[in-house]
């Protein structure tokens, strides 16, 4: 049977959309089911430098929180927010003995639901993946979904989500998440650590997902600056176990983003500097 997912909204079919052309883990079968009975035709040959810097930038992001988790050995891990991003389903075809919760709003859940049983071929015997709603700033719905865990530390990952939150939705965030590490043990993996950066020429663009950051205050949501992120996490009960240096060179994205860089935007990059960063973060 097709599925229809005409009506999952423009910017998260968008950035799926992007995301099919890199070497992120069931993106470009999701990304394909997304656009039956049309097909999908990932386009290598778009010269346009910004929207490569952009795949790159979601590329990077993705891996550098696996990054992270390769260097712990995480048996509960619970994704917040996670979109359609498939980092439960590759980790628990993966892996033996993981439990994965992938968390988002329900109507994203119950489409992404649909998206994995049509990408499901196989059966994970050793590992258990489930798909739950959460609102991340009800600490009740957050603590059931917890309970679902057997004992022991809790990993907890998330790739875009601060930048979406006010100063006191952060604030109520961080509470719930370091009541659940002191309780839990464990640590809080984000890929979510954004600078705010004058992107108005280099990176802004006039489709789904600029317009969802436009609509959303998304720029206004970011930390000031890197120290101004550090002062926050401390603030809030947290230490930075690690900061992830992903190399760029090692994406599938990079080559593309790179042959098209004219000589000006190559100066207008390197004038912006560093935009995000993934922390580790554990409970004080």
């Amino acid at each position: 049977m097709l599925r229809d997912y005409s009506t999952i909204s423009p910017s998260a079919r968008a950035l799926l959309l992007m995301k099919g052309v890199t070497d992120i883990p069931y993106a470009k079968e999701a990304a394909e089911l997304m656009m039956r009975p049309e097909p999908y035709e990932p386009d290598y040959d778009n010269k346009d430098a910004r929207l490569w810097a952009r795949i790159l930038h979601f590329e990077a992001r993705y891996f550098s929180i696996n990054e992270m988790l390769e260097d712990i050995d995480a048996h509960n891990i619970l994704e917040l927010s996670s979109g359609f991003s498939f980092r439960g389903l590759e980790m628990t075809t993966a892996k033996n003995h993981l439990h994965y919760i992938d968390t988002d709003l329900p109507g994203i859940i119950e489409a992404k639901k649909d998206i994995i049983e049509d990408l499901l071929d196989d059966v994970r015997k050793h590992s258990k993946l489930e798909l739950m709603q959460l609102n991340v700033l009800d600490e009740e719905q957050f603590s059931k979904v917890i309970r679902h865990f057997e004992k022991g530390p809790v990993t907890i990952v998330n790739e875009g989500l601060l930048m979406y939150l006010e100063p006191e939705e952060k604030e109520r965030l961080c509470e719930i998440i370091h009541h659940i590490l002191r309780k839990c043990g464990g640590c809080w993996i984000t890929g979510d650590i954004y600078f705010k950066k004058d992107l108005s020429k280099t990176l802004k663009r006039k489709d789904a997902l600029g317009e969802f950051t436009a609509t959303h205050r998304i720029d206004e949501k970011k930390f000031d600056d890197e120290q101004s992120a550090r002062d926050f996490f401390d603030r809030m009960g947290f230490v930075i176990d690690k900061v992830n240096e992903i190399d760029y060179k090692e994406l599938s994205a990079y080559p593309y983003f790179v042959e098209n860089l004219t000589p000006e935007q190559v100066e207008e990059f390197r004038k912006i500097g560093k935009v995000r960063e993934t922390w580790r973060l554990k409970a004080r």
